[in-house]
């Protein structure tokens, strides 16, 4: 069971496809994870040219960064996803991966663009925050 609540607005568009925001209980472990790249086990960069083999990486990196923390998508509070473009066309085809990667747990997320990311050929990262209640 999760330990985060997504909360969706009555008051605001229902065309985003995310939640608007979410909460963890103050006995919440919170997990900060380090942007997820879309790397190979060597170090190499992953479909290279393609966002959206790029973001489909970045979600087996984040899968497994919180399996190593003790967490799982479901436990996920929020997102940011960094897209090296421009081109909006590019930001969706990135960003569907990411909201199908979740499910109906849709978190609360920001899609930007930027200018570049710091490995070669990479253009998506995931940046997210985690909350768990662990068991006594």
């Amino acid at each position: 069971m999760t330990a985060v609540t997504l909360i969706r607005s009555a008051t605001l568009s229902d065309v985003a496809e995310y939640a608007y925001a979410a909460t963890a209980p103050k006995d919440a472990r919170l997990i900060f994870l380090a942007g997820a790249c879309p790397l190979e086990d060597d170090g190499s960069t992953a479909a290279v040219g393609d966002y959206a083999g790029q973001a489909a990486r970045c979600v087996e990196t984040l899968r497994r960064a919180l399996a190593d923390a003790g967490a799982s998508m479901t436990d996920v509070i929020s997102t940011r996803v960094l897209v090296a473009s421009s081109s909006q066309a590019d930001l969706v085809a990135a960003w569907e991966v990411v909201r199908d990667a979740f499910g109906a747990h849709d978190v609360p997320s920001t899609l930007m663009g930027v200018t570049v990311l710091g490995y070669d050929d990479q253009l998506v990262e995931i940046e997210a925050v985690a909350a768990v209640v662990d068991e006594s």
